[in-house]
């Protein structure tokens, strides 16, 4: 009875031994009399106890590497200090484990060599530029060796660039300069942007007020030329009133002197009244038409019969 209760525990321990509960993210390696076997997933395995064991136990998630900060030699003989952190996941957790005793310090090995061989061939001002260059070049350079490791170098980052403290001081010297600088220049600029805007404006004024005298002008000389054209049109007008006037006066003497019916004599006199206004004149000399001789004989025919009237009344 003892003796079956015993092999009763021992079946329970050799069914516990052989079975395995293997957690998400995670794989295990089994080797069978100290070979490789397989690896177990995620989930329940079964294994055989005493003759199977695990090996290793092996995260397939990204894993975090953080470099210890490292002191390299630039191209121009500049000391700095550099610390950075590598991304890595397992793709090939066999590889991982029987390719390289340990792969984190495989890993950080190489991170140490490679940055020392990109950064030595840069200038001090190109590695404060570069830190995009020097994780893209270090992330290519990390997964190519690693690959043969079953070992995937997913993202490189530099956290820190530290240049000696002497350097540092003459950085921060140069960058307070070239602070200043950009200062003047900020300010010198805007003085000119200042001084132009006043010009321009300066300028738009007087094209404005020349453009005002100009309209003004315009119109005055317009009004002017409106005055002397309306002037014009009265005088015009009122030449024409005078000599409708004129006419209309001329044409009530017409009127007047057809209905008086004038003879001939009515006619020498107006004749003799107008020779006698002419006579009265400035002029030195006086022209009497043909046709006046008429009348002057018609005005001695008259002396005559006023003569003779003269006589016969006596």
């Amino acid at each position: 009875m003892e003796a079956l209760g015993i092999l009763v525990i021992i079946v329970f321990i050799i069914c516990f031994a052989s079975i395995k509960v293997v957690r998400q993210a995670e794989v295990y390696i089994i080797e069978r009399l100290g070979k490789y076997h397989n690896t177990a997933g995620a989930g329940i395995n079964f294994i055989i106890p005493f003759v199977d064991r695990v090996r290793a136990v092996v995260s397939i998630k990204t894993q975090t590497l953080d470099i210890p900060p490292q002191n390299v030699i630039t191209k121009d003989n500049v000391t700095i200090t550099v610390d950075n952190v590598v991304f890595y996941r397992i793709t090939d957790p066999a590889r991982a484990v029987y390719g390289i005793e340990s792969l984190k310090r495989g890993i950080m090995y190489l991170a140490i060599t490679t940055i020392r061989d990109i950064v030595g061939k840069m200038d001090l001002d190109q590695t404060f530029s570069s830190r995009d260059v020097i994780n893209v070049e270090l992330c290519r350079v990390l997964d190519e060796a690693t690959d043969k490791w079953g070992c995937k170098v997913e993202r490189v980052e530099i956290k820190d660039i530290n240049p000696p403290t002497d350097i540092k001081n003459a950085m921060e010297k140069q960058m307070n300069a070239e602070r200043n600088k950009r200062a003047l220049i900020l300010e010198a600029e805007g003085q000119r942007q200042s001084a132009i805007t006043v010009a321009e404006g300066e300028k738009q004024s007087k094209i404005l007020e020349a453009e005002a005298q100009k309209e003004s002008s315009i119109r005055i000389a317009e009004g002017q030329r409106q005055a002397k054209i309306l002037e014009a049109q009265g005088e015009a007008e009122a030449i024409l009133n005078i000599a409708k006037a004129k006419a209309a006066e001329i044409d009530a003497v017409y009127a007047a002197i057809m209905n008086s019916k004038p003879d001939e004599k009515l006619v020498a006199l107006k004749s003799l009244e107008a020779l006698k206004e002419a006579a009265n004149g400035k002029a030195n000399k006086v022209f009497i038409p043909f046709d006046a001789t008429k009348t002057l004989g018609a005005v001695a025919t008259l002396a005559e019969m006023s003569d003779k009237a003269g006589l016969l009344g006596k």
